[in-house]
């Protein structure tokens, strides 16, 4: 399986970006997957997880009501729009697929594969 982010750029605060991920090989339909973001020297922190089995969305309270996950299945892609968007929002981005659906995962070790992510850069 191989995930392959895209929409990363420069952006003003209080702008918007859209990214993508696209996965391909042999993915599960149902699979869950999520947005993780990593900052320097910061841990790797999730953004926007989607349950697989019911598309049941997750966001912590730092981006909720600004980012948004949603999927397009039948082209096996997911997408993360984010709007006004903060310098603290800098980081950048990863795409991540679980290797089940029954539940939306929040850690890093619960994604099997990983894109290889696309730096954001909100200017304040």
């Amino acid at each position: 399986v191989q995930l392959q982010a895209s929409g990363g750029g420069l952006v003003q605060a209080g702008g918007s970006l859209r990214l993508s991920c696209a996965a391909s090989g042999r993915t599960g339909r149902s699979y869950s997957m999520g947005w993780f973001r990593q900052a320097p020297g910061q841990e790797r922190e999730l953004v926007a997880a989607v349950r697989g089995s019911d598309s049941f969305t997750y966001y912590p309270n730092a981006v909720k009501g600004r980012f948004t996950i949603s999927r397009d299945v039948a082209k096996n892609t997911i997408f993360l729009q984010m709007n006004s968007l903060k310098p603290e929002d800098t980081a950048v981005y990863y795409c991540a697929f679980a290797h089940a659906g029954s539940y939306y995962y929040t850690r890093p070790s619960e994604y099997r594969y990983w894109g290889q992510g696309t730096l954001v850069t909100v200017s304040s």
